[in-house]
């Protein structure tokens, strides 16, 4: 059994913490208390290829009350469930509806943080997207509506002329633990990628020159969502013919590969599970001192 970057989604677990007034957990005693619900429940881990256990740690406020503060207590909690392809197509491209009137998050908000506010404001936006015979939504900034921040509830990359580009994280755009995998992988492997302010009208003429050559989103229950085509205004633009990728299909093989053990890990990304673990460790109520 293996864990990809569970010390990295606990950190990250902590930065959102901060912002939203919950006391830090301890990061060691969630990683371990995450080996022991893996261990016992190891039943459920699916092994049918393209599956995988879908973790979700998360904290909910228990203050017997109602009232706008911060808490007082919280309870920490993790789900685990046994999950296929996030999206019904697979790995076939999706396509993505850009949206202009609604905004998801802006800069000083909660987007850069794990917070279910932000799958709340994105839920209108993806109700339109549906309509339409869209996958997902592809968010802009919410003080120009101009520059790319998400689609859906991942990041996102595009592969213009040769360069992957991706939007810089600016406090309204979550740091997606694959997000962070995917440039890492490129850059191990010398392909050019960037980080910084991308705008929905640079992607449009990429397309219209030509130079737009793959587009997807990834995240964690995804891993890679490609993307096959995109919807501005009047404009369908169609990336690369509606079909994967060659950057695309290489990122995904090789994340895959290193989370299910098939291939080196020379990041050190993967965490080992024993087949048992003998230590014992209770639940644990969080509350700020």
């Amino acid at each position: 059994m293996l864990l990809f970057r569970p010390e990295s989604n606990f950190k990250r677990l902590n930065v959102s913490n901060e912002r939203l007034c919950i006391p830090a957990i301890d990061e060691e005693l969630a990683l371990e208390a995450l080996k022991q619900l893996i261990t016992v429940d190891r039943e459920w881990i699916p092994t049918e290829p393209g599956t995988s256990l879908y973790i979700r740690p998360f904290i909910i406020a228990t203050d017997p009350c109602l009232g706008v503060a911060s808490s007082r207590s919280f309870q920490f909690i993790i789900m685990m469930c046994p999950v296929g392809s996030y999206y019904k197509e697979g790995i076939k491209p999706v396509k993505i509806l850009v949206e202009e009137n609604y905004v998801r998050a802006v800069e000083g908000g909660t987007g850069g943080a794990k917070t279910a506010g932000n799958y709340a404001s994105s839920l209108k936006g993806q109700e339109l997207a549906n309509k339409n015979g869209y996958s997902q939504t592809l968010w802009l900034d919410g003080k120009e509506k101009r520059y790319i921040e998400e689609v859906g509830s991942m990041n996102i990359f595009f592969k213009i002329n040769g360069t992957v580009v991706t939007p810089a994280l600016n406090g309204s755009i979550l740091p997606g633990i694959t997000r962070d995998s995917m440039i890492q992988l490129l850059k191990s492997k010398n392909i050019p990628v960037e980080e910084r302010q991308i705008s929905i009208d640079e992607v449009t003429e990429a397309y219209r020159n030509g130079t737009l050559e793959e587009a997807f989103g990834t995240g964690t229950a995804a891993v890679i969502s490609p993307i096959g085509e995109l919807k501005w205004k009047d404009e369908r633009m169609i990336v690369n013919n509606g079909e994967i990728g060659e950057r695309t299909q290489m990122l995904y093989d090789t994340l895959t590969g290193i989370q299910n053990g098939s291939l080196e890990d020379p990041f050190n990304w993967t965490i080992t599970l024993p087949n048992s673990i003998k230590n014992q460790i209770h639940p644990v109520e969080f509350a700020p001192k």
